[in-house]
């Protein structure tokens, strides 16, 4: 959990970062990993918990702010304020259980659309925290979720990419506005 990087959980009226939003091409990219945490990381860090706060997000991974690296902050108690946020730098899932939950799922960069996502109910992650530490995390639920959608953006992959129902998918990117043409089905 976080120590070296805090910020106030709250809405600010001109967060610091732009969140990007589906068909745009800086959400399809593979991000590169961190080789050295230094002040401008650390600044990313809280740079990205504030948008994400101020956006009323869980989790934000570092492409949806246009930033091509590993870097992934999670909050799923965004209301309760002595819950540290999560910070994962080059995280890699080591294990992920046979058993598969379906959650509802959304995301900051595509605002409004909410549709069931099939993943490992369970996963095993490898990361560095904001000051370098090796880190190693059991997580399940709400968690185990949230890591691995994060973790798919750091790969260029977004949630509706894995929505096996095609027509409500399409029905809810048609009414909130969002082009079909941006999905790319993940096998």
């Amino acid at each position: 959990m976080t120590v070296g990087v805090l910020v106030e959980k709250k809405k600010l009226t001109k967060p610091p970062l732009e969140i990007h939003h589906l068909g745009d091409r800086v959400l399809r990219q593979g991000s590169k990993r961190v080789a050295k945490i230094d002040g401008e990381i650390k600044r990313l860090i809280r740079e990205m918990l504030q948008t994400m706060y101020s956006a009323d997000g869980i989790g934000l991974a570092a492409p949806q702010i246009a930033v091509n690296k590993q870097v992934i902050v999670i909050d799923c108690q965004p209301d309760e304020a002595a819950t540290p946020p999560l910070i994962l730098i080059n995280p890699s899932i080591i294990k992920a259980s046979q058993d598969l939950s379906v959650t509802q799922e959304g995301c900051l960069s595509i605002p409004g659309v909410y549709l069931d996502v099939k993943r490992p109910a369970e996963i095993e992650v490898t990361y560095k925290d904001e000051s370098g530490r090796p880190q190693k995390l059991a997580a399940s639920g709400l968690l185990a979720c949230c890591i691995q959608h994060e973790i798919d953006h750091l790969n260029g992959v977004m949630f509706v990419d894995r929505v096996e129902n095609a027509l409500l998918l399409n029905q809810e990117l048609a009414k909130h506005g969002f082009s079909t043409q941006a999905v790319k089905p993940v096998a």
